[in-house]
């Protein structure tokens, strides 16, 4: 019977021969609930916010950024903070107009809205978000914020595997390395909507990206990275503005090959 670490070399050797010279393998699966039907126009402003935990990591701001960047061509929520700590007078939405609409600074609406979005007191389901509603003020200021969906981002990205090992030496034939060593990740991601106009949940979008990254060591170390984050990115970004203006969705499973 073949060993673990005989499944594991072979597995890897297939993921070599399979991928390109510039990319690690990768699949990547896009899931969609909805619960009520959304149609956003270009004077309407999103916020996405990490979701509060009490305990354990949340979603990284790298990754709420690149979001923002897909979605309307720019980090938003970073972009905002940069100029406000030089100083600047800054509109805390996205200043691109010819989007299908608008971001509102993440920071800035979590500020507005204090505390009701801190970890301890944030909404954590239909009923605490109509209780968050309900609140005396908050959907005035809301309203007067030109947000009309908050949007929830909950996950990570982390090592799940790996092995191998690569040795690099220097003599007076010169210097190389030898060896291989792989490591895998995943990127899992869900998206909430919650519609603050309608005071609903309109549903959500799950991504779930895998990838097996090589560092081969011939002479010089060569990398075959799988951009697990950065594909999540794409795929969600890409399903969140669909669902938002209205367009149908349909459950995504691929075998990516990035360039």
């Amino acid at each position: 019977m073949q060993s673990v670490s005989g499944h594991r070399a072979l597995r890897l050797l297939t993921c070599v021969v399979l991928c390109s010279s510039a990319a690690g393998c990768m699949t990547a699966k896009i899931e969609e609930m909805r619960e009520a039907p959304t149609q956003i126009t270009v004077d309407d402003a999103i916020v996405l916010l990490a979701k509060p935990h009490l305990e354990g990591t949340g979603t990284e701001d790298k990754f709420l950024d690149c979001l923002e960047r897909e979605l309307v061509g720019e980090s938003v929520s970073a972009d905002v903070a940069d100029r406000q700590r030089a100083g600047k007078q800054v509109d805390p939405r996205s200043s691109l107009k010819n989007g299908p609409f608008q971001i509102y600074a993440d920071h800035t609406f979590v500020d507005a809205l204090y505390p009701w979005l801190e970890p301890s007191t944030a909404p954590a389901n239909a009923q605490g978000f109509t209780t968050f509603l309900a609140r005396p003020g908050v959907t005035e200021r809301v309203s007067s914020m030109g947000v009309r969906y908050i949007v929830w981002i909950d996950g990570i990205t982390q090592k799940t595997d790996g092995g191998g090992s690569i040795a690099c030496a220097a003599g007076p034939g010169g210097a190389g390395c030898l060896g291989l060593g792989w490591w895998e990740k995943t990127s899992d991601y869900e998206a909430t909507v919650w519609d603050l106009r309608q005071g609903v949940s309109a549903g959500s979008l799950t991504t779930d990206v895998k990838g097996t990254s090589v560092m081969i060591g011939a002479i010089a170390p060569i990398p075959l990275i799988a951009p697990v984050q950065s594909t999540a990115c794409d795929r969600l970004a890409g399903q969140l503005k669909a669902f938002l203006l209205g367009s149908s969705a349909e459950e995504n499973t691929v075998v990516s090959r990035p360039q």
